[in-house]
């Protein structure tokens, strides 16, 4: 079980935010025809960005243990012990990652928050 880098994971975020992004504008695109059309209320962009992360993270590292950007870099989500981190580890650090300081926790603990809080660690993929 190796750790990945900062570098790796830097990686991971740059290419998983540009994906969510993505996804967080269609869906808001898709709801704003019903603001004009049928006159729902409208919403600001966060009410769809920060639901659509929660979902994006909690859906990939529940299913795969990976997200599209650990795909890419060859990493996954592990329990601190190694072993495939339990469901609601990755509620928990999903969850975390909506906070604001979650990146700024790593001069502290080692990484970022969402990894301390919820007992989780990236390491490389021993598939590849």
């Amino acid at each position: 079980m190796l750790k990945v880098g900062d570098g790796t994971r830097s990686l991971n975020f740059f290419i998983d935010t540009i994906l969510l992004t993505i996804l967080a504008m269609l869906l808001f695109r898709w709801y704003n025809f019903y603001v004009v059309y049928w006159r729902y209320t409208p919403l600001h962009f966060g009410w769809f960005f920060f639901p659509t992360m929660f979902g994006y993270y909690s859906f990939f590292e529940l299913i795969f243990a990976k997200t599209p950007g650990k795909w890419f870099t060859h990493s996954r989500v592990v329990a601190k012990n190694g072993k495939r981190a339990a469901w609601f580890m990755i509620l928990l650090r999903s969850m975390m990652r909506l906070t604001i300081v979650d990146l700024f926790f790593g001069p502290f603990l080692g990484g970022p928050l969402h990894d301390f809080a919820s007992s989780t660690t990236v390491v490389q993929d021993p598939t590849h």
